[in-house]
């Protein structure tokens, strides 16, 4: 099949992303735009139009708007995803050689930021779901004990990047934990990549954003939390401790010369449609909708996980002796199409679109799946990963990266320096970074989860020669 006719095919249910699903929930502004002549909208930097570093044209005007409609310094529209944004945003707050708080839960295109730009990524663990593998965003009191740690080790930390919330949907209250980091002087810059709804500051009894937490730098993706084509972005600015220059500098370095017109046209909606009274109006229906059919499916009995985003479903598969991998391939087939399969659970994306029906075809499908296993029992804890509190890289990640390598198999890689990310995708979280050593704990941990993701986690790994 040629990728347009692919394009076209048909699925019955989209329950993963973009949240705009397959073009149901586009701003209308939008929608009229694509329906006028085929290309109109493809179009280079013209004067009058400019682009996201531009001082002057539409497209400056209209990041003042959307930076004025939220109440913050300054936000730059991102072409190439939240991962070019995020790369831009950690080589502004970190020097070469610099130290960088960050979690284990971080996306790879924050390590491959350090390895760009030869910063020191110091890695921090976090809560951990034995039922079901998950990572968790940690709370007030996990990070002041990180800090003690830090202090204790004496390390010089440059900045903080954090995660919240998570793919599937977990998130904590950010604002204690922003104003920790920022009584050591730390700036902080915030994933928000799922989480660009959650900045309506209106009565949805959502998690409060990042953007209404004090965080100095905050990346959404437009097309995971908000009504965005796929590769939109933004990256806002909050308070004076980091350098626009800077940023600007670094946003030039890593996104495009010729940006899709169409791509910056789409962020202006998504983030319009977030903060007008039409779009908060549809976000609350949306809202009440999706936590309807969590309570009916539930009630139906799908083991369904809680989480603090109610546009985002969980499914338990781990609790009646399921993969999530195999349990989605099944579904598909029953035409129900998710986003996140993991080994203990499978994860759905609500999005922006309306979902009538949804509640029958699930509970049809999920029961005529299981009613295919004679004997259903849940599966026995995860392990949880064997990583310390605090991680300091041995070896510059960069250097790892770019060392001669050779490949080994991974029961023989103990005391080995890894030279590449193992990195499951999705969720694209790494399990091993460059310039980590492969102890006997670590391989150990990772030939068990080889048995989860067999596909994922390779036989042979790279390592520094």
């Amino acid at each position: 099949m040629s990728i347009s006719n692919f394009l076209i095919s048909k699925t019955r249910r989209c329950l993963f992303l973009p949240s705009h699903g397959r073009g149901n929930a586009l701003p209308k502004d939008l929608k009229d735009l694509l329906r006028r002549r085929a290309g109109i909208w493809d179009l280079p930097e013209l004067p009058g139009l400019g682009g996201p570093l531009e001082k002057d044209g539409a497209v400056a005007l209209s990041q003042r708007r959307s930076a004025e409609l939220v109440g913050l310094n300054k936000v730059w529209y991102g072409v190439n995803g939240a991962t070019g944004l995020l790369q831009a945003a950690l080589l502004s707050l970190a020097r070469p050689n610099e130290c960088v708080l960050m979690p284990r839960n971080i996306h790879r295109s924050i390590i491959n930021a350090c390895i760009i730009g030869q910063i020191k990524p110091v890695l921090f663990d976090i809560p951990f779901m034995e039922e079901t593998g998950h990572l968790l965003p940690p709370d007030e009191d996990w990070i002041n004990s990180i800090i003690s740690d830090i202090r204790q080790k004496k390390i010089k930390i440059a900045a903080v990047v954090l995660v919240n919330p998570t793919y599937q949907g977990y998130a904590v209250d950010l604002k204690p934990i922003v104003n920790q980091f920022h009584r050591c002087n730390w700036p902080v810059l915030v994933d928000e990549a799922h989480g660009a709804h959650f900045s309506i500051d209106i009565n949805l009894n959502l998690p409060r954003s990042a953007l209404l937490s004090g965080a100095d730098l905050v990346v959404h993706s437009l097309h995971k939390s908000a009504s965005g084509l796929v590769q939109t972005s933004a990256l806002w600015l909050n308070g004076d401790r980091v350098d626009t220059e800077r940023i600007e500098k670094n946003i030039s370095l890593l996104q495009t010369t010729s940006p899709s017109a169409l791509f910056l046209a789409s962020c202006e909606s998504a983030i319009s449609e977030l903060h007008n009274p039409t779009g908060q109006k549809k976000l609350k229906k949306r809202i009440y909708e999706a936590r309807q059919i969590y309570s009916s499916l539930v009630k139906c009995g799908l083991p369904l996980l809680k989480n603090q985003d109610p546009l985002k479903l969980i499914l338990n598969t781990a609790s009646v002796g399921v993969s999530g991998l195999e349990a989605d391939k099944k579904l598909i087939l029953r035409g129900i199409y998710g986003e996140l399969p993991e080994p203990g659970s499978l994860t759905f994306c609500l999005g922006f679109s309306k979902h009538k029906g949804l509640v029958g075809d699930m509970k049809k499908a999920w029961h005529e799946f299981i009613s295919g296993y004679s004997i259903l029992d849940s599966f026995p804890n995860f392990l949880k990963p064997p990583f310390p509190s605090l991680t300091l890289i041995p070896i510059d990640v960069g250097s790892a990266w770019n060392e001669n390598f050779e490949l080994v198999h991974l029961s023989d890689a103990v005391h080995r320096v890894s030279s590449r990310m193992i990195c499951p995708y999705p969720p694209g979280i790494p399990l091993v970074i460059p310039g980590e050593i492969f102890d006997e704990r670590r391989v150990k941990w990772l030939l068990e989860q080889k048995k989860l993701w067999p596909d994922q986690i390779p036989s042979y790994v790279r390592v520094v020669n």
